[in-house]
């Protein structure tokens, strides 16, 4: 079961940056008010997310067999996504799978998994000399079929394989989209590809719960049912207005009550390897979610968190001399693991250098685990405050309870800001202006909007 231990946010074990028990009864009431809003329409909406662990049995059914029929026949299964369709799916494929699935021997692994999360062109040239197009099944996932990466990403595999492969090769793609609305809908039911359905209240960072997610962890021989049972077990764990039996409001109100105080920097630092990508999709759930301009009433608050990815122990050597000794403008989460799935003893042969020889003996799950004991001592003696996630041990219910826990304190940390978690109109922004210069119809009024923009002199560059 996933432990959230806050006691180094605490005054008794940080310091004055810390908070006190006062501090929490005083946010009860708003806490509470945060779950009460949230419960009251979960499942409606943009917060259909809620309900995904409870909602599924047939697709799930659906995409099991889908993915034996890949494996049977395919040797490659390749993602094209962007946002949330590609990094919840990245980072479960890193927690759950082997570090060098890819590298193994046919015999010891499914077919080999990729992920095409940007358009930089020398990526899909890579892509397409590592794959035979023959052989690979593309899972195209956009919720509106209009994203502009993954729809260049389409068209471009869609015109290799009719060339490749002639008539049918619509059977090597697989959509995964609105069931109502959008561009890829209309191609899919058009050239008669699969197709799965994101639910229209699941946003792309909300999404790794559906066929988003759940179809690629299933190729991959990920248990997804027991991703679910886990994301279960912790929204059940959550299903209490009391914050402090609540572990995802708990972290959500220590979050808020850090911003109140200035904190605008979150870290994400696993001390797993198979973890490291969890920081990523996090980067993506807290940032998108939080940072907004407005809030529900209408005024200007230019609030959130800048997330920030980080590994144990690799940025002990990069980023923690930062954290101890700079800026109290952070919360550090540590995520730690009890057992490993494997360990490897440490073996003698350093006995005449009594600076090396210490280590003799002992396994490298044990160093790590204390590297990250080591590590949350030296933030909380030096009075940073920080919060570690244990996980018993990382498997499919484990992390299903872990994408749950993240997600619910987000959603919490949202109405505790009073805005809406689930927008995301900067990004928005940038998409209608990247369709204004490639001259989208539609986009006069952009287009207008940028050319009338002050050009660029040679002033201001060097």
């Amino acid at each position: 079961m996933l432990k959230f231990d806050f006691n180094n946010m605490m005054q008794n074990y940080v310091g004055a940056d810390g908070f006190t028990d006062a501090d929490l009864k005083a946010a009860e009431v708003e806490a509470r008010a945060a779950y009460d809003k949230f419960a009251a329409r979960r499942g409606t909406g943009m917060t259909e997310w809620a309900d995904l662990p409870y909602t599924q049995d047939a697709v799930v059914e659906d995409i099991l067999a889908c993915a034996e029929d890949i494996r049977k026949n395919y040797d490659n299964f390749v993602v094209l996504g962007i946002g949330g369709s590609a990094l919840g799916p990245i980072a479960v494929f890193t927690a759950l799978c082997h570090f060098r699935y890819n590298d193994l021997p046919a015999g010891k692994r499914g077919v080999k998994f990729f992920v095409e999360d940007n358009v930089d062109p020398e990526r899909m040239l890579a892509l397409l000399d590592v794959i035979d197009v023959r052989r690979t099944v593309f899972n195209v996932i956009t919720k509106s079929g209009a994203t502009s990466e993954t729809m260049s990403q389409y068209l471009i595999i869609a015109d290799i394989l009719k060339k490749e492969v002639g008539e049918e090769w619509n059977k090597h793609i697989i959509a995964t989209t609105s069931e109502k609305k959008g561009n890829l809908i209309k191609l899919a039911k058009k050239e008669g590809f699969k197709t799965f359905y994101i639910p229209d209240g699941v946003g792309g960072r909300f999404s790794e719960l559906c066929p988003v997610g759940l179809l690629p962890a299933a190729v991959l021989g990920i248990d997804i049912k027991g991703l679910l049972a886990g994301a279960a077990a912790m929204d059940k764990r959550c299903a209490d207005g009391d914050m402090k039996k609540n572990p995802a409001l708990m972290a959500a109100v220590l979050q808020y009550l850090s911003m109140k105080r200035g904190k605008n920097i979150s870290v994400m630092m696993p001390y797993a390897d198979s973890l490291k990508y969890m920081a990523d999709w996090y980067c993506q759930l807290w940032g998108e979610s939080l940072g907004k301009a407005v809030d529900l009433a209408g005024n200007t608050v230019h609030t959130g968190q800048t997330p920030v990815k980080s590994l144990g122990v690799t940025d002990q050597h990069s980023q923690v001399q930062l954290y101890t000794e700079g800026p109290f403008d952070k919360v550090i989460t540590l995520i730690g693991v009890e057992k490993f799935r494997g360990d490897v003893t440490i073996a003698d042969g350093a006995e005449e250098f009594p600076d090396v020889n210490f280590l003799c003996g002992h396994t490298m799950g044990e160093l790590i685990n204390t590297e990250r004991v080591a590590t949350e001592y030296a933030l909380t003696r030096s009075g940073h405050v920080n919060n570690t996630v244990m996980l018993p041990e990382v498997n499919a219910e484990s992390v299903g309870e872990l994408l749950m826990f993240f997600q619910l304190q987000t959603a919490y940390c949202g109405e505790l800001l009073g805005i809406d978690t689930f927008n995301q109109p900067g990004v928005e922004e940038g998409k209608n202006a990247t369709y204004a210069l490639f001259d989208r119809k539609g986009y006069e009024a952009k287009k207008a909007e940028l050319d009338a923009a002050p050009e660029k002199d040679g002033k201001y560059i060097v």
